[in-house]
């Protein structure tokens, strides 16, 4: 009996704390949904949205985090990946547009998935946050993408 109770307890213990390590990748401020910019483990159903290159070469920057922790798979460039979406931004801003519009309808065919978007294109691929969060203006009403606070910033 007494080792079913501390069993218990111990399993409570874990579940509140997995319900943590969920609830620090996201917050809602103000109705804004904020994926945290720091991301060590993802919760049920949560996917990591990072920028990527059309080939999946996922050598640097939030790919390689993606490809090494969440299973992100090597060559795939764009769309759902392991425990990822992979959203190309290294080959112009067209092309940046189009794949961020492929992003929101996948986010909207996916309600059970929570999409924790990083601030994409922001880094190895050299946008700004002011030149890439109006391309999300769509996805910021979506009840299941959570932004970067960078982004919702600009919007």
């Amino acid at each position: 009996m007494f080792q079913k109770s501390l069993f218990l307890k111990k399993n409570e213990h874990l579940c509140q704390q997995k319900k943590m390590k969920d609830m620090e990748n996201t917050s809602i401020i103000n109705g804004r949904r904020i994926a945290s910019d720091r991301i060590a483990e993802l919760g049920e159903n949560e996917i990591f949205v990072f920028g990527s290159n059309i080939h999946g070469a996922h050598g640097g920057g939030a790919a390689r985090y993606a490809h090494q922790k969440f299973g992100a798979e090597w060559g795939v460039g764009e769309g759902l990946t392991g425990r990822t979406y992979a959203l190309p931004t290294m080959e112009g801003d067209a092309s940046l547009k189009q794949a961020v519009e492929h992003f929101i309808a996948c986010a909207k065919a996916h309600p059970e998935f929570t999409f924790l978007v990083t601030a994409v294109g922001c880094g190895i691929a050299g946008y700004t946050p002011d030149e890439v969060a109006p391309l999300f203006r769509e996805a910021a009403s979506l009840e299941n993408v959570y932004l970067p606070l960078v982004f919702w910033e600009v919007l």
